[in-house]
């Protein structure tokens, strides 16, 4: 009760409309004097032809409802209004001289919110027609909170388009300059101090490219911007690609990258969602992998699907960690301080799914971790 009262005192009765509709011109008063008094907006009609007429004119927020009238009644008149879109949602009470439980039965199939039984107690009346005042307005309430969300979800993303769009390309020109100069010096041309943030800038820079990467394309897939093009490839015309991406960054870590498939796979799919969803694995498995050990990537058929998995020996998952690893987004720091956004992973899940495939991990903690995902073999 407390909850209701709190949420009633916030109600500005004079902001609803409630329309009366009641062939005997007494009720009709009567009813219309109670609920002016209770400041509510009020407009009458004696028929059911009339009452559809005015709602479509007035737009009232409550229908009282007379059954028992000339012409179409109660029931039909309900039964007219609900099956039109414009008027369809206005609450309906009924009043009813009639307690027959297949009438109460029909009013609610015809679209009755609630029935008040003639002759009509006054303090009963603005109970139930306050109740449903109070639905309308929390219903009012419910739908401009969503606009509200709506529209700063879409602000949110135009955002991230725009940072993400923006960025890339200055960040991509200064990845590729660091690219060069770390190959190009060493520790004895420039010194050890300089060469280490040389090498760290360098780093830093391939994780803000692939972050970037990942918030365009996350936005653009959230939005409906993506579009899922399937086609027809050798998971080995593409797989190993990705990997020799990562080759320049698992040496200067000393780690071992090992590619193993059981021949040609034919899939499915979107080849760069494909890429990106095995290039975020990569870029995972170098991070939290230590120094001296191997990342194996393996390629093989099981049933209809193809299943590429990246395995690395690193710091592991916890088991409580598991289930929501994919979805939840956290931020997590590799072994050498490399830190990650957890965008990566949601956006592989929703790139296999996209493909009708899936994403999976396993994983010991302190002993390493197997992403894996799921692509639909080619059929015929």
């Amino acid at each position: 009760m407390e909850s209701s009262d709190k949420f009633e005192s916030k109600i500005n009765n004079g902001d609803y409309k409630i329309l009366i509709v009641d062939d005997v011109v007494s009720n009709v008063l009567l009813l219309k004097i109670l609920l002016t008094n209770e400041k509510f907006q009020v407009c009458t009609a004696s028929s059911g032809e009339m009452c559809i007429e005015q709602t479509k004119a007035e737009h009232p927020d409550l229908i009282l409802l007379d059954v028992m009238m000339p012409g179409i009644d109660g029931f039909e008149t309900a039964g007219i209004l609900k099956k039109n879109p414009e008027t369809a949602n206005i609450p309906i009470i009924f009043l009813t001289a009639l307690n027959n439980p297949s009438d109460l039965v029909h009013g609610f199939q015809v679209g009755a919110s609630d029935f008040l039984s003639k002759p009509f107690d006054k303090k009963e009346l603005l109970v139930r027609v306050m109740h449903q005042i109070e639905l309308v307005a929390a219903k009012r309430l419910i739908e401009r909170q969503n606009e509200e969300l709506r529209a700063t979800i879409g602000n949110r993303d135009k955002m991230y388009s725009v940072i993400a769009h923006d960025l890339r390309s200055p960040m991509a020109s200064i990845r590729m300059v660091l690219n060069l100069v770390v190959s190009a010096v060493s520790p004895d041309t420039v010194g050890p101090e300089l060469f280490e943030l040389l090498d760290k800038a360098n780093k830093e820079s391939e994780e803000v490219h692939d972050l970037l990467d990942n918030l365009l394309k996350w936005t653009k897939s959230q939005t409906g911007r993506l579009n899922v093009v399937l086609q027809d490839l050798d998971l080995n015309d593409i797989i190993p690609g990705v990997v020799d991406i990562f080759s320049m960054i698992a040496m200067t870590k000393k780690i071992n990258l090992e590619y193993d498939s059981t021949g040609p796979i034919m899939v499915h799919a979107d080849n760069d969602m494909l890429k990106t969803v095995v290039r975020n694995f990569m870029s995972n498995a170098v991070k939290f992998s230590p120094e001296g050990s191997t990342i194996k990537i393996t390629v093989k058929q099981e049933g209809d699907f193809a299943k590429v998995s990246v395995q690395d020996h690193g710091v592991g998952i916890a088991p409580e960690r598991l289930a929501t690893i994919f979805h939840k987004g956290e931020t997590t720091y590799g072994t050498e301080g490399e830190e990650g956004s957890g965008l990566g992973l949601q956006l592989c899940a929703d790139f296999a799914r996209k493909n009708g495939g899936d994403v999976m991990v396993e994983s010991t903690l302190g002993q390493g971790s197997t992403f894996s995902v799921l692509i639909p073999i080619k059929k015929g």
